[in-house]
């Protein structure tokens, strides 16, 4: 699936700006329209690109200004990968 195949099922899906490299696909749950998924900590290294941030510094402004913003059905998830522990 494409950034224009989730548009045509689901025109309310947004994206965050800035961070088209570290989308990692599309998920959903029952009942609701798929959204876009980014890699949280590839978010991060792109914030501290792009800013030249420390890591707490892009940590703050993920948290305060991308994590928390929430805009309805179609807010973006952003995950971050499982590791299992040995």
């Amino acid at each position: 699936m494409t950034l224009e195949d989730l548009a045509d099922i689901n025109p309310e899906a947004l994206t965050a700006d800035g961070l088209a490299e570290a989308i990692i696909g599309f998920g959903q749950q029952w009942t609701a329209n798929p959204v876009v998924i980014y890699d949280y900590d590839k978010c991060i290294e792109i914030f501290m690109k792009d800013n030249n941030w420390d890591y707490d510094e892009a940590v703050e402004w993920m948290e305060f200004n991308v994590v928390c913003a929430y805009y309805g059905k179609g807010t973006p998830i952003f995950m971050t990968p499982y590791t299992p522990e040995d």
